[in-house]
């Protein structure tokens, strides 16, 4: 992670280290293993924004609910990060420089790789209208600014189909 003064700090999450150590078998006895399965990926989150401070906080959020995370500072910056991987959601503000939210949401729905992407839309223009054309585009949920993080966390949840904490 990084820390407020811009150093980085390695951070280790300790319990999948101690159950793996513990599953090695200390003998000498040859031990037949079984394939392993895939392990659950961890869903990826594209956090497009123009204001740095969004992209910073909205990241430690979704990192704190062990996602990754993926940022991106406009609708341009976007769609060429796209371009080489695929999120698994979306969170997508409107007002941008470049290409706005609107615009890279259109992009994305006319695409067959990112057609199928949810996209969250978390925005300052909370009218109705602008609701109603997220919502015409295929944006599959629009939340205000600022936002609550626990409706943030519920709504990235039910997009990605998992429970909190898995």
């Amino acid at each position: 992670t990084i820390m407020g003064d811009g150093r980085v700090v390695v951070i280790l999450d300790v319990a999948p280290l101690v159950r793996r150590q513990s599953a090695i078998v200390r003998d000498t006895t040859p031990v037949v293993v079984a394939p392993v399965v895939a392990a659950r990926r961890v869903p990826m989150v594209m956090v497009v924004d123009d204001s740095i401070t969004m992209r910073k906080v909205t990241g430690r959020v979704l990192e704190r609910n062990n996602m990754e995370v993926l940022t991106a500072k406009d609708g341009v910056d976007a769609v060429e990060k796209m371009a080489e991987r695929v999120p698994d959601l979306v969170l997508l503000d409107i007002e941008m420089p470049r290409m706005d939210g609107y615009e890279v949401a259109q992009n994305m729905k006319s695409d067959p790789r990112l057609k199928d992407v949810p996209i969250i839309m978390i925005t300052s223009r909370t009218g109705e209208k602008h609701r109603q054309r997220a919502m015409y585009i295929g944006v599959d949920r629009y939340l205000g600014k600022p936002y609550q993080e626990p409706e943030l966390m519920r709504n990235v949840f039910e997009m990605l189909g998992v429970s909190a904490g898995k």
